[in-house]
């Protein structure tokens, strides 16, 4: 074979592996963009999720979407273009199972966590659940039981104590559990039930009561991938991170229990 041919046909092969590896690296390096539907008591971890998992992706951008599970499930149903979604209760996510969102073998339980009673920082005169059926107290804020999971939890632990009658005219609904946080925060309220992790986050209420699990359903938060989701891969990966080590550590941090 003459040189000028040899070389020529060098040239070419490292022309076309030259152009092999531009759009290899432009393939992984193409960005994907996810979108979360999560219940809006898991704003502060996931946010530091978010930021901990970019990272290690930094191909993959994060979209979030707080709000009332019951909410977030109802956009789900009407066609909203969603990846993952996380739930404070299994009801929502139930039915979004029942009618074929989720994709297969895609659901966990993710983390659980506690209810509690709250009061404004400075009020004095209740300290139990108890306490709320005392003439002197005349609002009690909980979520929207159409909606909410913990207002949905609170309707379960004043059915059980028997107290449903006796406080249901006191009643003030939030439309998600934050919104009971700030009623309670104002002093709109004379007291609230939200969870735990949610109290942590305001400075301006206090805990009196740590309430028995044993009288309400198990507050599991369960994740899935939608079934829609136009980037299953992606999404199925930052699922997985949630359940790293890493991931761990910062919902324990703000106070949530792993579920087992």
């Amino acid at each position: 074979m003459k040189p000028y041919k040899k070389s020529f046909l060098t040239l070419m092969a490292l022309f076309f592996a030259t152009l092999a590896f531009v759009a290899t690296t432009a393939v992984a390096q193409q960005r994907v963009s996810l979108t979360v539907s999560s219940a809006i008591a898991l704003r502060e971890p996931l946010q530091e999720i978010k930021t901990a998992y970019q990272r290690q992706r930094t191909n993959t951008d994060i979209t979030y979407n707080f709000g009332a599970s019951g909410a977030l499930q109802q956009q789900i149903e009407s066609g909203a273009s969603v990846d993952v979604f996380i739930s404070a209760a299994p009801k929502q996510m139930n039915a979004l199972e029942s009618k074929g969102l989720l994709l297969d073998n895609t659901r966990r339980n993710l983390v659980t966590n506690r209810i509690v009673l709250i009061v404004p920082k400075a009020s004095q005169g209740i300290s139990s659940l108890q306490d709320l059926t005392k003439s002197q107290v005349k609002r009690i804020a909980i979520g929207n039981p159409k909606s909410v999971p913990i207002g949905q939890y609170s309707e379960e632990i004043f059915k059980n104590l028997g107290m449903t009658e006796k406080i249901k005219s006191r009643l003030v609904f939030g439309n998600t559990v934050r919104q009971v946080l700030g009623y309670v925060a104002s002093g709109n309220v004379d007291a609230g039930i939200v969870w735990i992790t949610d109290a942590k986050t305001s400075d301006q209420v206090k805990v009196v009561e740590m309430i028995a699990e044993n009288l309400h359903s198990p507050a599991i938060f369960p994740v899935a991938v939608l079934k829609n989701s136009q980037n299953t891969n992606a999404a199925r990966a930052y699922v997985q991170f949630l359940f790293s080590n890493q991931a761990k550590t910062i919902f324990t941090k703000y106070g949530f229990r792993i579920a087992s």
